[in-house]
This record gives structure tokens, C-alpha cells and sequence, in this order.
């Protein structure tokens, strides 16, 4: 399954998850920027960027002066995000479709270089790290924000959230993917040569009504054609533990919490 791997897919909903996925991180994202101190005139690249990302804020911070790359290996990703960029007016983003492992862009280029839940998506996280190092000048900064599914989880707790895990965690492990990349995400930039590391770690609760609070069933019928395809449970099983989900996570009294992120930052030598 190798090359192509992206594990949450390129549905219209996904699609669509993406977007309404940057607005809620925008707080955490201007939260790093700030700590990265993104000045007007940069040239910044966010990789991964999906249809939106971070590109509107990375655009404001540096300006007209600016260059922000947002770099996106979907053909039809790179269309909804030349879209948004369009109808936003952001003059100084450009958009291509690469690999985040191997950009074919100059090394040594950027003053910044960005990536948000990426790694956890897919396989062989090092090599996009590498090429991340690769991408930034020196003295130049490269930052992570990343998920570890360590603490995604219900309470009360539910029998058909734990079995939908287990079948989600082993399909992304057939895939190469580590759910639980984020906690060695400083340790990945270390060995590639990144210095001054810094580390902050967040968690976020989902009553009802959070936009987050099923992110996981989300997840889950993304991949719903391959469990089913790799035999992993029948469709009739499937569609139970689905509804089963949906009727635990509409009572009030069950509290969602959130994936342990880390934003991670540091300085190329």
C-alpha cells in the first residue's frame, strides 16, 4: 500500500473535514507562529497544506513581500486550495503538487518550514522530516504540530469505540502509518539535525455540540471500504458498532478527549 498511502483518503468529506479542521486549529496555529516569530518578507512552505491549512495566516504574516508554498501530493487538493487561495486574494501563496518526501524543490530555501498532522497520516514520517530539514536555510526554522492517539478517548467508556479502534489501528498499521508518532516527533527532527527544540504538548475535551466530537467515527468511515475489503469485519458488524458510536456520543453525560497533540519547533543549524 506503500507510495500512495494517505490514510484518512481524499473523500469530498474528508475534503471537507480538512477545511473546517483549519479554523479549529487557528488559535494553536497562531499560537506557534508567534513562538516562530514569522516575519513580513519570509519564505515559508507549508507541506501537507490539504485544501486550506495554514496558508491564510502564514499569508498575513509575511506579507506582500512574502512567499508562503503550500505543497499537497492530491491533484484534486491542490484544486480546492488554488480555489481558497483565489477567492481569499492571497497574491503571495503559490500552490504545487509534490510528495512532502521528495519536493524537488532547492534546499536550503526557506525560512520556515511547516507540516500539521501530517506525519500521523502517513507511512515513513522520517523521510518527510528529512526533506523538511532539507527545505529550510540555515538558521532557519522548522516547526510540527502532530497527533498521538494515546489519550483519544470516551468516558464513559464504549465497547464499540474500543473495537472500532482496534480494527482503525490495525488497518493504518498494515498501511505503515504510527498513530503514535507524535510523542517521538522531537526525537525524528533531533536525529535529522534539528537544534533548539522545544516541545508543547496539548489535549482538548468535546462535549456535545463540539465540531470535534466525532472525529474519530469520521476517521473510521474514511477507511470503511478497506476494513471491509481487507475482510477485517462485515459490513452488517461495521454499520452496528457505528450506530452504537453515535448513540454513546449523543448522550450528554459522555465526554470526549481529544488526541494528544505536540508542537514542535527548532532551528536548523
Amino acid at each position: 500500500m506503500g507510495e500512495e498511502v494517505y490514510l484518512l483518503g481524499h473523500s469530498a468529506s474528508e475534503e471537507q473535514r480538512l477545511v473546517g479542521q483549519a479554523e479549529e486549529l487557528a488559535v494553536e496555529a497562531d499560537w506557534l507562529f508567534d513562538q516562530l516569530d514569522v516575519r513580513p518578507g519570509a519564505r515559508v512552505i507549508d507541506l501537507g497544506c490539504g485544501p486550506r491549512g495554514a496558508l491564510e495566516q502564514l499569508s498575513a504574516r509575511v506579507g506582500s513581500a512574502g512567499t508562503v508554498v503550500g505543497l499537497e501530493r492530491s491533484r484534486g487538493t491542490v484544486e480546492m486550495a488554488r480555489a481558497f487561495v483565489a477567492a481569499r486574494g492571497l497574491s503571495n501563496v503559490e500552490l504545487m503538487e509534490a510528495d512532502a518526501r521528495a519536493t524537488g524543490l532547492p534546499p536550503g530555501t526557506f525560512d520556515l518550514v511547516h507540516a500539521r498532522l501530517l506525519l500521523v497520516n502517513v507511512p515513513r514520517p522520517e523521510e518527510v522530516v528529512r526533506e523538511m530539514m532539507a527545505l529550510a536555510r540555515p538558521g532557519g526554522r522548522v516547526a510540527s504540530h502532530e497527533a498521538d492517539y494515546t489519550s483519544h478517548r470516551c468516558d464513559p467508556p464504549c465497547e464499540a469505540w474500543d473495537r472500532l479502534f482496534q480494527l482503525y489501528e490495525a488497518h493504518a498499521r498494515d498501511c505503515g502509518v504510527d498513530l503514535f508518532v507524535g510523542r517521538r516527533t522531537h526525537r525524528l527532527f533531533r536525529e535529522a539535525g534539528l537544534t533548539d527544540i522545544q516541545v508543547r504538548p496539548l489535549a482538548h475535551v468535546y462535549p456535545c455540540g463540539h465540531p470535534r466530537r466525532d472525529i474519530f467515527a469520521r476517521f473510521v468511515k474514511n477507511v470503511r471500504t478497506a476494513l471491509i475489503e481487507a475482510s477485517r469485519i462485515e459490513p452488517r458488524e461495521l454499520d452496528e458498532l457505528m450506530d452504537a458510536l453515535a448513540t454513546h456520543l449523543a448522550r450528554e453525560d459522555v465526554l470526549v478527549i481529544s488526541h494528544l497533540f505536540f508542537q514542535v519547533w527548532g532551528r536548523k543549524p
